[in-house]
């Protein structure tokens, strides 16, 4: 597929480098003002200081007010900034979009990112990572320390006719990962790529290290987007899981933290005006001189909160079994292994007619996740059941020849392998 060049403008012809700066207020005064909730969704308008105010003339969270409703007293809320947003407001470092095209500053910043990848994924062949870098049909976003010291940064391709990008690396030196620089960075390319172009998705391949950061970047393993859209236009990893990310036309995500904690505040305001849980009591009277056994329901404050040590024994009841991480981890590692593809999902019967005719007890990845999730399997040999009825199904209906039955021989081989490496779980396996 031929590569549609940026539009004109983007790299400025006098140094062929686009500086991307995110419109951070410089402002020293870091709280947020409950009185202007614009970015929450309550009306505001411009007061003559140029400040955002409530709208006086209309009914909104503050103003209204009815007979059993106490007006609400909008107080300032501290929001500090995260170190990475603290460090590009006082110019320590910059966020460029780069390309190869040649100029000195370019070949520096790509031979940076260039090393941070190799360095930091280890397991990628450092010539096809040099090869995807200096890709012209690639774009790169690098976090820059002066004087061009490269500290991360995300190399991703995009196929602006289809709407989506492919994030092809994303690393943060190992040093600088505590700065919250790998969330502000995927902020940053986040608002760039929808300001440039008609791109509203993000995909790519995660390892089993990567998956947490990619969800806490909006990234899901649920992907939306018709294959016919994308694929055969990204590489397809090893061991890899395809994640998908969604973009919301209307979010600014580098100030989205902010919003959010507006919003959070605005609906606290209203949980005080209409309970009393945000009331510091003093300590009983009893422990004025000493700790003493006293009995809960003596303190009137606790008995009117509608408190009983039923509620307590519930609350500290753990969410999930004993074997719960252990069961989770393996299954994600069965997952993510190469012959794991035609066990994600249930078999569609529309592909394959006769499937459920043969097959009475059909299992896939994907459901042993949902029954793991809700706490279905209390042993080890639960799972361990539902797993070999995967591959059972997978031999009864496909003869032993076919991709499908060799790659079930292949997945189960691994899982025993797996729970042989488990001390308490070894004896299953003899």
């Amino acid at each position: 597929m031929p590569f549609n060049p940026p539009q004109a403008g983007i790299f400025p012809p006098d140094d062929n480098l686009y500086r991307f700066r995110s419109n951070i207020s410089t402002d020293s005064d870091s709280t947020i003002s409950l009185s202007c909730l614009e970015d929450s969704g309550v009306p505001c308008h411009y007061s003559h200081t140029g400040r955002p105010a409530l709208k006086t003339t209309e009914t909104n969270l503050f103003s209204k007010q009815s007979d059993t409703e106490p007006l609400i007293t909008p107080t300032p809320v501290d929001f500090p900034d995260k170190p990475a947003v603290v460090e590009e407001k006082q110019g320590f470092i910059e966020f460029r979009v780069v390309n190869n095209d040649n100029s000195r500053e370019s070949n520096i910043i790509l031979t940076g990112l260039k090393c941070i990848f190799q360095k930091q994924l280890p397991k990628m062949p450092k010539d096809y990572i040099a090869r995807l870098v200096y890709d012209k049909t690639h774009l790169s976003m690098a976090i820059i320390k002066q004087p061009l010291e490269v500290v991360g940064g995300i190399t991703y391709r995009p196929f602006n006719s289809r709407r989506f990008a492919e994030i092809v690396f994303c690393a943060i030196s190992s040093d600088q990962q505590v700065k919250g620089y790998g969330a502000h960075l995927m902020a940053h390319l986040k608002d760039y790529v929808k300001a440039t172009s008609p791109i509203m998705y993000f995909l790519t391949y995660a390892d089993n290290y990567a998956i947490g950061y990619f969800k806490k970047q909006g990234f899901t393993k649920e992907i939306t987007l018709e294959k016919s859209i994308w694929m055969g236009y990204i590489k397809d990893y090893e061991g890899g899981t395809i994640m998908q990310c969604s973009m919301l036309p209307r979010i600014r995500y580098l100030q989205a933290p902010r919003m959010l904690q507006k919003q959070k505040e605005a609906v606290m305001a209203k949980i005080r005006a209409v309970s009393k849980s945000h009331i510091v009591h003093p300590p009983p009277a009893q422990w004025k001189n000493g700790i003493v056994e006293i009995d809960p329901m003596s303190i009137p404050a606790i008995k009117e909160s509608g408190w009983s040590p039923s509620m307590d024994e519930l609350s500290r009841q753990p969410r999930h079994g004993p074997n719960y991480n252990q069961l989770l981890h393996l299954l994600n590692d069965m997952q993510n292994h190469t012959a794991a593809w035609p066990f994600a999902q249930p078999v569609n019967k529309d592909e394959v007619p006769d499937y459920y005719e043969v097959i009475k007890e059909p299992m896939d990845l994907s459901t042993m996740e949902e029954r793991l999730q809700n706490d279905l399997y209390p042993r080890p040999e639960d799972f361990i059941k539902d797993a070999k009825l995967i591959f059972d199904n997978c031999r009864r209906y496909n003869n032993e020849t076919t991709p499908y039955a060799k790659s079930a021989n292949k997945l189960e081989k691994f899982m025993w392998q797996q729970i042989k490496n488990i001390p308490e779980w070894s004896h299953l396996a003899e």
